[in-house]
């Protein structure tokens, strides 16, 4: 008589970055109340999301290393270790306030390598696998940051506008398969984003309207669950979506400038 199939080889797998807090971990913990196994990544401390998704009932393994590396990306697809992946949630991102010229370069290439290079490098290394097996879900979080110039956060605007069309570009490429891609576009949610991007003296940093991230991961996984292609968060971003592909961008811009412009808070 053969042994039975390991326990950890029958539950489904998922990968979340971007797992720390925030939209992250609560897809996190959505997967986990659902039955997957996860391996999550971010580059903060992992032990109290662990400790939170292992009480949600999974396993976990965590990966702590910066995804705008190669060598953070194939850290986290080495400890996926060999196993089909159901669902990838590319959440890792990364802001970055101020004007453009008074940026840091390297602070600028590191937002560029963690919400493009990064994300684009495991989705490809996950998305083979999961083509060659014709199965699994790709959730990437973009933003409707993405459908604006973003004066004042003029690259991670571009970024996320990237991740928008990369991920409708893929979908459109995997649609023959079994491999099914949905783009989350969240607006402005309630995390420590704004507070690591250099965000807190601004109009949008201080905010009191901001989502429930567990509110915009609830409907990003419901989207995931039913295939559909791309999903706003939140009716206020759905009618600001809205507006955005009928808004000349130098409005647009000008807009998102008394959102994003440093001191805007004072104002």
């Amino acid at each position: 008589m053969t042994d039975p199939t390991p326990l950890e080889t029958v539950r489904p797998l998922a990968v979340v970055t971007g797992a720390s807090s925030g939209i992250g971990y609560e897809l996190a913990r959505l997967l986990a109340e659902d039955g997957y196994d996860l391996v999550i990544a971010a580059d903060r401390p992992l032990a109290e999301a662990v400790q939170g998704l292992e009480a949600a009932g999974s396993r976990v393994r965590a990966v702590q290393g910066d995804l705008a590396t190669e060598e953070g990306v194939q850290a986290l697809y080495t400890e996926i270790d060999n196993r089909p992946v159901d669902v990838l949630a590319a959440n890792a991102g990364q802001g970055l306030g101020q004007g453009f010229l008074d940026q840091s370069f390297d602070d600028i290439l590191h937002v560029i390598n963690t919400n493009i290079s990064g994300t684009v490098r495991l989705a490809q290394l996950v998305g083979r696998d999961m083509r060659e097996r014709d199965g699994g879900r790709i959730l990437f979080t973009g933003s409707i940051a993405g459908l604006m110039p973003g004066s004042f956060q003029a690259v991670y605007n571009a970024s996320k506008a990237f991740v928008d069309s990369f991920s409708f570009a893929l979908r459109n490429e995997l649609k023959d398969t079994g491999v099914i891609v949905t783009c989350l576009m969240p607006g402005v949610t309630d995390t420590d984003f704004f507070e690591r991007a250099g965000l807190m003296d601004t109009e949008v940093g201080q905010g009191e309207h901001k989502m429930d991230p567990a509110k915009v991961a609830k409907i990003g996984y419901e989207a995931l669950k039913r295939g559909d292609g791309d999903v706003v968060a939140g009716f206020k971003n759905k009618m600001q979506a809205a507006m955005a592909a009928v808004t000349p961008q130098s409005v647009l811009a000008e807009q998102h400038r008394k959102m994003a412009e440093p001191g805007g808070a004072e104002r």
